[in-house]
Protein backbone atom coordinates (compact mmCIF):
# COMPACT_ATOMS: atom_id res chain seq x y z
CA UNK A 1 0.00 0.00 0.00
CA UNK A 2 2.53 2.36 0.95
CA UNK A 3 4.44 2.06 -1.96
CA UNK A 4 1.32 2.54 -4.34
CA UNK A 5 0.83 5.87 -2.34
CA UNK A 6 3.75 7.36 -3.03
CA UNK A 7 4.18 6.02 -6.72
CA UNK A 8 4.16 9.95 -7.64
CA UNK A 9 7.32 10.70 -5.26
CA UNK A 10 9.06 7.39 -6.64
CA UNK A 11 8.32 8.68 -10.12
CA UNK A 12 9.25 12.32 -9.40
CA UNK A 13 12.59 11.36 -8.07
CA UNK A 14 13.60 8.70 -11.18
CA UNK A 15 12.85 11.92 -13.58
CA UNK A 16 14.60 13.94 -11.74
CA UNK A 17 17.77 13.70 -13.68
CA UNK A 18 16.46 12.34 -17.11
CA UNK A 19 15.23 14.21 -20.53
CA UNK A 20 12.22 12.45 -21.32
CA UNK A 21 9.14 12.81 -23.46
CA UNK A 22 6.90 10.27 -21.01
CA UNK A 23 7.31 7.67 -18.69
CA UNK A 24 4.98 4.78 -18.27
CA UNK A 25 4.43 3.47 -14.92
CA UNK A 26 2.91 0.03 -13.89
CA UNK A 27 0.08 -0.08 -11.09
CA UNK A 28 -0.15 -3.37 -9.84
CA UNK A 29 -4.26 -4.61 -9.09
CA UNK A 30 -4.16 -8.21 -8.25
CA UNK A 31 -0.97 -7.92 -5.38
CA UNK A 32 -3.42 -5.02 -3.78
CA UNK A 33 -6.70 -7.17 -4.04
CA UNK A 34 -5.23 -10.24 -2.59
CA UNK A 35 -3.24 -8.10 0.25
CA UNK A 36 -5.87 -5.52 1.38
CA UNK A 37 -8.87 -6.53 -0.35
CA UNK A 38 -10.89 -5.48 -3.30
CA UNK A 39 -12.29 -2.58 -2.56
CA UNK A 40 -8.88 -1.37 -1.37
CA UNK A 41 -7.15 -2.40 -4.53
CA UNK A 42 -9.32 0.04 -6.50
CA UNK A 43 -9.09 3.21 -4.07
CA UNK A 44 -5.37 2.76 -4.24
CA UNK A 45 -5.39 2.63 -7.47
CA UNK A 46 -7.64 5.44 -7.85
CA UNK A 47 -5.30 7.77 -5.33
CA UNK A 48 -2.15 6.62 -7.67
CA UNK A 49 -3.50 7.51 -11.04
CA UNK A 50 -4.43 10.71 -9.48
CA UNK A 51 -1.37 11.98 -8.14
CA UNK A 52 0.70 10.52 -11.44
CA UNK A 53 -1.69 12.86 -12.87
CA UNK A 54 -1.14 16.01 -10.54
CA UNK A 55 3.12 14.67 -11.08
CA UNK A 56 2.08 14.84 -15.08
CA UNK A 57 1.75 18.64 -15.07
CA UNK A 58 3.38 19.67 -12.39
CA UNK A 59 6.79 18.62 -14.29
CA UNK A 60 5.36 18.82 -17.60
CA UNK A 61 6.22 15.13 -18.54
CA UNK A 62 3.28 12.75 -20.35
CA UNK A 63 3.15 9.95 -17.67
CA UNK A 64 1.42 6.94 -19.28
CA UNK A 65 -0.58 4.75 -16.35
CA UNK A 66 -0.66 1.22 -17.01
CA UNK A 67 -2.72 -0.98 -14.72
CA UNK A 68 -2.60 -4.89 -14.15
CA UNK A 69 -5.57 -6.28 -14.22
CA UNK A 70 -7.02 -9.80 -14.57
CA UNK A 71 -10.26 -11.64 -15.63
CA UNK A 72 -11.57 -12.17 -12.20
CA UNK A 73 -13.60 -9.15 -10.70
CA UNK A 74 -11.39 -9.50 -7.55
CA UNK A 75 -8.02 -9.05 -10.10
CA UNK A 76 -9.86 -6.03 -12.56
CA UNK A 77 -12.84 -8.01 -14.09
CA UNK A 78 -11.52 -7.42 -17.40
CA UNK A 79 -12.80 -9.35 -20.03
CA UNK A 80 -14.34 -8.97 -23.51
CA UNK A 81 -18.09 -7.96 -22.21
CA UNK A 82 -16.29 -6.03 -19.37
CA UNK A 83 -14.20 -3.89 -21.48
CA UNK A 84 -16.37 -0.19 -21.97
CA UNK A 85 -17.11 -0.77 -17.77
CA UNK A 86 -13.15 -0.84 -17.26
CA UNK A 87 -12.21 1.89 -19.05
CA UNK A 88 -14.88 3.91 -17.64
CA UNK A 89 -13.59 2.41 -13.99
CA UNK A 90 -9.96 3.87 -14.73
CA UNK A 91 -10.49 6.57 -17.67
CA UNK A 92 -6.90 7.89 -16.90
CA UNK A 93 -4.96 4.54 -17.33
CA UNK A 94 -3.16 4.74 -20.20
CA UNK A 95 -2.56 0.55 -20.73
CA UNK A 96 -4.45 -2.99 -19.63
CA UNK A 97 -2.45 -5.80 -19.07
CA UNK A 98 -4.82 -8.59 -21.05
CA UNK A 99 -4.15 -11.70 -19.75
CA UNK A 100 -4.61 -15.46 -20.79
CA UNK A 101 -8.46 -15.78 -19.88
CA UNK A 102 -9.45 -12.41 -22.08
CA UNK A 103 -7.37 -14.02 -25.04
CA UNK A 104 -8.12 -17.70 -24.82
CA UNK A 105 -11.28 -18.26 -23.16
CA UNK A 106 -13.38 -16.04 -25.25
CA UNK A 107 -14.54 -16.28 -28.80
CA UNK A 108 -11.56 -15.26 -31.01
CA UNK A 109 -13.84 -12.49 -32.66
CA UNK A 110 -14.82 -11.02 -29.30
CA UNK A 111 -11.42 -10.78 -27.99
CA UNK A 112 -10.34 -8.82 -31.22
CA UNK A 113 -13.12 -6.31 -31.56
CA UNK A 114 -12.66 -6.12 -27.46
CA UNK A 115 -8.23 -5.50 -28.57
CA UNK A 116 -9.67 -2.60 -31.08
CA UNK A 117 -11.90 -0.86 -28.37
CA UNK A 118 -9.04 -1.03 -26.13
CA UNK A 119 -6.31 0.35 -28.43
CA UNK A 120 -9.09 3.05 -30.17
CA UNK A 121 -9.77 5.15 -26.97
CA UNK A 122 -8.76 8.21 -25.79
CA UNK A 123 -7.37 8.00 -22.44
CA UNK A 124 -9.00 10.87 -20.25
CA UNK A 125 -8.41 12.54 -17.09
CA UNK A 126 -8.17 10.69 -13.71
CA UNK A 127 -11.30 10.42 -11.53
CA UNK A 128 -11.63 12.95 -8.55
CA UNK A 129 -11.64 11.25 -5.49
CA UNK A 130 -11.94 12.10 -1.31
CA UNK A 131 -8.15 11.01 -0.74
CA UNK A 132 -8.67 11.20 3.21
CA UNK A 133 -11.96 9.31 2.87
CA UNK A 134 -10.77 6.69 0.86
CA UNK A 135 -7.67 6.20 2.88
CA UNK A 136 -10.14 5.89 6.07
CA UNK A 137 -12.50 3.14 4.21
CA UNK A 138 -8.94 1.14 3.64
CA UNK A 139 -7.91 1.03 7.35
CA UNK A 140 -10.80 -0.07 8.53
CA UNK A 141 -12.28 -2.44 5.59
CA UNK A 142 -8.26 -3.98 5.45
CA UNK A 143 -8.04 -4.72 8.68
CA UNK A 144 -10.95 -6.80 8.55
CA UNK A 145 -10.64 -8.40 5.12
CA UNK A 146 -7.17 -9.42 6.54
CA UNK A 147 -8.42 -10.92 9.72
CA UNK A 148 -10.56 -13.20 7.56
CA UNK A 149 -7.98 -14.50 5.37
CA UNK A 150 -5.46 -15.37 8.06
CA UNK A 151 -8.90 -17.70 9.18
CA UNK A 152 -9.08 -18.60 5.55
CA UNK A 153 -5.77 -19.69 5.19
CA UNK A 154 -5.52 -23.49 5.96
CA UNK A 155 -8.48 -24.12 3.60
CA UNK A 156 -6.80 -22.18 1.02
CA UNK A 157 -3.64 -23.51 1.26
CA UNK A 158 -5.47 -27.13 1.16
CA UNK A 159 -6.97 -25.89 -2.42
CA UNK A 160 -4.77 -24.74 -3.29
CA UNK A 161 -2.42 -27.96 -3.92
CA UNK A 162 -5.46 -29.30 -6.66
CA UNK A 163 -5.03 -25.26 -8.68
CA UNK A 164 -3.91 -26.63 -12.19
CA UNK A 165 -0.62 -24.94 -13.31
CA UNK A 166 -1.20 -21.90 -15.37
CA UNK A 167 -0.36 -21.58 -18.93
CA UNK A 168 3.26 -21.40 -20.06
CA UNK A 169 4.21 -17.93 -19.40
CA UNK A 170 6.84 -15.70 -18.17
CA UNK A 171 6.70 -15.99 -14.60
CA UNK A 172 7.05 -12.80 -12.11
CA UNK A 173 10.70 -13.33 -10.75
CA UNK A 174 13.28 -11.10 -10.91
CA UNK A 175 14.92 -8.95 -9.13
CA UNK A 176 13.05 -8.34 -5.97
CA UNK A 177 10.42 -11.49 -5.98
CA UNK A 178 6.75 -11.28 -4.45
CA UNK A 179 5.39 -11.72 -1.00
CA UNK A 180 2.28 -13.61 -0.32
CA UNK A 181 2.45 -13.08 3.33
CA UNK A 182 -0.70 -12.07 5.22
CA UNK A 183 -0.65 -11.75 8.85
CA UNK A 184 2.63 -13.70 8.86
CA UNK A 185 0.87 -16.31 7.26
CA UNK A 186 2.32 -17.67 3.79
CA UNK A 187 -0.68 -17.74 0.91
CA UNK A 188 -0.10 -18.90 -2.75
CA UNK A 189 0.28 -16.20 -5.61
CA UNK A 190 -2.65 -14.47 -6.78
CA UNK A 191 -4.17 -16.27 -9.46
CA UNK A 192 -3.79 -19.39 -7.09
CA UNK A 193 -5.37 -17.85 -3.98
CA UNK A 194 -8.28 -16.65 -5.98
CA UNK A 195 -9.24 -20.07 -7.73
CA UNK A 196 -9.09 -21.70 -4.30
CA UNK A 197 -11.45 -19.57 -2.83
CA UNK A 198 -13.71 -19.57 -5.65
CA UNK A 199 -13.58 -23.22 -6.08
CA UNK A 200 -15.46 -23.69 -2.61
CA UNK A 201 -18.04 -20.98 -4.27
CA UNK A 202 -16.72 -18.24 -1.65
CA UNK A 203 -15.56 -15.40 -4.03
CA UNK A 204 -13.13 -13.62 -2.38
CA UNK A 205 -14.48 -9.75 -3.19
CA UNK A 206 -17.04 -10.63 -0.18
CA UNK A 207 -14.43 -10.61 1.99
CA UNK A 208 -14.30 -7.94 4.25
CA UNK A 209 -17.72 -6.31 3.48
CA UNK A 210 -18.89 -6.60 6.91
CA UNK A 211 -16.61 -3.64 8.23
CA UNK A 212 -18.34 -1.21 5.89
CA UNK A 213 -21.57 0.54 7.41
CA UNK A 214 -23.99 2.10 4.79
CA UNK A 215 -22.52 5.26 4.48
CA UNK A 216 -18.92 3.27 4.00
CA UNK A 217 -20.90 1.18 1.00
CA UNK A 218 -22.65 4.52 -0.33
CA UNK A 219 -18.97 6.18 -0.53
CA UNK A 220 -17.21 3.21 -1.89
CA UNK A 221 -20.38 3.00 -4.50
CA UNK A 222 -20.05 6.71 -5.69
CA UNK A 223 -15.71 6.33 -6.26
CA UNK A 224 -15.90 2.41 -7.42
CA UNK A 225 -18.37 2.79 -10.71
CA UNK A 226 -18.80 -0.49 -11.05
CA UNK A 227 -18.17 -1.43 -7.59
CA UNK A 228 -22.04 -3.26 -7.67
CA UNK A 229 -21.49 -4.81 -10.93
CA UNK A 230 -18.38 -5.90 -10.04
CA UNK A 231 -19.57 -8.05 -6.59
CA UNK A 232 -23.24 -9.10 -9.15
CA UNK A 233 -20.80 -10.85 -11.52
CA UNK A 234 -18.65 -12.55 -8.29
CA UNK A 235 -21.90 -13.75 -6.32
CA UNK A 236 -22.90 -15.73 -8.86
CA UNK A 237 -20.49 -17.99 -7.98
CA UNK A 238 -21.79 -18.24 -4.18
CA UNK A 239 -21.97 -21.39 -2.75
CA UNK A 240 -24.40 -20.65 0.24
CA UNK A 241 -22.60 -24.20 1.72
CA UNK A 242 -19.79 -21.92 2.01
CA UNK A 243 -21.09 -19.13 4.71
CA UNK A 244 -19.68 -22.20 7.33
CA UNK A 245 -16.51 -20.74 6.88
CA UNK A 246 -17.54 -16.83 7.69
CA UNK A 247 -18.33 -14.57 10.60
CA UNK A 248 -21.77 -14.37 11.16
CA UNK A 249 -21.48 -10.55 10.99
CA UNK A 250 -20.08 -11.45 7.09
CA UNK A 251 -22.91 -13.76 6.04
CA UNK A 252 -25.26 -10.83 7.57
CA UNK A 253 -23.73 -7.94 5.21
CA UNK A 254 -23.58 -10.26 1.97
CA UNK A 255 -27.40 -11.18 2.24
CA UNK A 256 -27.61 -7.40 1.89
CA UNK A 257 -26.52 -7.93 -1.49
CA UNK A 258 -28.26 -10.88 -3.06
CA UNK A 259 -31.44 -9.30 -3.85
CA UNK A 260 -30.21 -9.31 -7.29
CA UNK A 261 -28.42 -11.79 -8.45
CA UNK A 262 -28.23 -15.05 -9.98
CA UNK A 263 -26.46 -18.44 -9.03
CA UNK A 264 -24.86 -20.22 -11.79
CA UNK A 265 -26.35 -23.48 -10.86
CA UNK A 266 -23.68 -25.73 -12.77
CA UNK A 267 -20.68 -23.77 -10.71
CA UNK A 268 -22.33 -24.66 -7.63
CA UNK A 269 -23.02 -28.00 -7.97
CA UNK A 270 -18.96 -28.53 -9.06
CA UNK A 271 -18.21 -26.64 -5.69
CA UNK A 272 -20.37 -28.90 -3.44
CA UNK A 273 -18.57 -31.87 -4.95
CA UNK A 274 -14.88 -29.57 -3.48
CA UNK A 275 -16.46 -29.18 -0.23
CA UNK A 276 -17.23 -32.57 0.18
CA UNK A 277 -14.43 -34.42 -1.25
CA UNK A 278 -12.58 -31.20 1.36
CA UNK A 279 -14.62 -33.14 4.18
CA UNK A 280 -13.91 -36.78 2.96
CA UNK A 281 -10.38 -36.01 1.76
CA UNK A 282 -11.21 -37.86 -1.45
CA UNK A 283 -12.10 -37.02 -5.13
CA UNK A 284 -10.54 -35.87 -7.92
CA UNK A 285 -10.23 -32.27 -6.33
CA UNK A 286 -8.02 -31.33 -9.33
CA UNK A 287 -10.82 -31.91 -12.13
CA UNK A 288 -13.76 -30.18 -9.87
CA UNK A 289 -11.57 -27.12 -9.85
CA UNK A 290 -10.76 -26.95 -13.36
CA UNK A 291 -14.40 -27.53 -14.32
CA UNK A 292 -15.41 -24.86 -12.13
CA UNK A 293 -12.87 -22.13 -13.62
CA UNK A 294 -14.13 -23.35 -17.03
CA UNK A 295 -17.26 -22.41 -15.90
CA UNK A 296 -15.95 -19.19 -15.22
CA UNK A 297 -13.56 -18.54 -18.31
CA UNK A 298 -10.94 -17.95 -16.10
CA UNK A 299 -8.79 -19.61 -13.55
CA UNK A 300 -8.60 -16.93 -10.84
Amino acid sequence: MEPMLDAHNMTREYLQDKDVEYQRVFLARSDPAMNYGLVSAVLLNKIALKRLHRLSEEINVIIYPVVGVGSAPFRGNLKPSTVERVVEEYPSTHTFTIQSAFKYDNPLEEVSKSIKKLRERKTGLPQEVDEEKCLEIIRKYSKEYRRQVASLAPIINNVARYVPGRRKRKLHIGLFGYSRDVEGISLPRAITFTCSLYSIGLPPEILGLNALNEDDLQFVSEVYVHFEDDLKDALRYLNHDAFAFLPEELETRIRDFLTDFETDVEHKGITDCVLESLKKETGNMEEHVLRAANLRRFLG
